[in-house]
């Protein structure tokens, strides 16, 4: 499986704009690298811009999941199509939304862990659903979305159902790096899955993003990395029966002991 993976600079506010910016992206790295799915970054439409949220969040989706349908469909590619503020019933999720090659939506999570430190519980409502898995090309995957990634509990599940790759759509900040980076390898490691990441470069009102996208494999060797400053598209393929080889080799989810574990944690 080939993956393109847009490590963006977002224009903040624009989503006229941003759009332009992912299907002038989209046509050429068709064009140049053929890839099977391509990945975008968290709030891609808008960034960060909460104060502003219920302006510039979109009703129901309306113009970007036809916007990300009709690219699919145009150029043959499966899409994580990161995530963006999606306004339903008047309040704004943060919804990530997963297209198949047809144009289909195949599922949408909305962010359950919203960022104190950024302040999101002010601006935007929680998802009540943990994330589950979906099937692009016969593949078993998940998606989860930035400050999600520090929460083990809402990952294992998705490997016990069989997930082989983990898509983390995110605006993370450089500051936290140094968690960024090693929470991902850990999460391929315990769950013996591949780890692709997508986060976006550039800063908006005081808070430096720290791009550093990544593909790690399910032993917990990062096989591509972005930098943390430019704009740039990591295009790399992946070999998702590895999964099943890493997972026979040390076979983590047989040796579990349930009825030994707590309820709850």
């Amino acid at each position: 499986m080939k993956l393109s993976i847009y490590q963006m600079e977002i224009l903040p506010g624009d989503p006229q704009g941003n759009f332009k910016k992912v299907s002038a992206w989209v046509e050429k790295e068709v064009q140049n690298s053929k890839p099977d799915l391509i990945v975008l970054p968290e709030m891609w439409t808008t960034s960060y811009t909460l104060e502003d949220i219920h302006i510039h969040a979109d009703e129901n989706g309306k113009d970007t999941l036809p916007f990300l349908q009709t690219l699919a469909k145009t150029y043959r590619v499966n899409i994580i199509g990161g995530s963006f503020a999606n306004k339903v019933n008047g309040k704004v999720f943060n919804t990530a939304p997963v297209i198949n090659r047809e144009g289909e939506v195949v599922y949408q999570y909305d962010k359950v862990h919203l960022v104190p430190m950024l302040n999101e519980p002010k601006y935007l409502a929680g998802g009540q659903k943990v994330p589950e898995i979906f099937e692009l090309d016969g593949v078993k995957m998940g998606v989860i979305i930035c400050y999600d990634l520090r929460f083990s509990e809402i990952i294992r599940p998705l490997a016990l159902e069989g997930a082989e790759v983990l898509f983390i759509v995110a605006e993370w900040p450089l500051a936290r790096l140094n968690h960024w980076k090693n929470i991902q390898i850990t999460r391929a490691i315990e769950n013996q899955m591949f780890v692709v990441s997508c986060n976006n470069v550039g800063a908006y009102d005081g808070v430096t993003f720290g791009g550093t996208s990544m593909v790690v494999n399910p032993w917990g060797d990062t096989l591509i990395q972005g930098s943390e400053k430019a704009e740039e598209t990591l295009s790399i393929s992946i070999n998702v029966e590895e999964t099943l080889e890493v997972r026979k080799k040390v076979p983590v989810f047989s040796s579990r002991v349930r009825h030994l574990y707590k309820q709850g944690l």
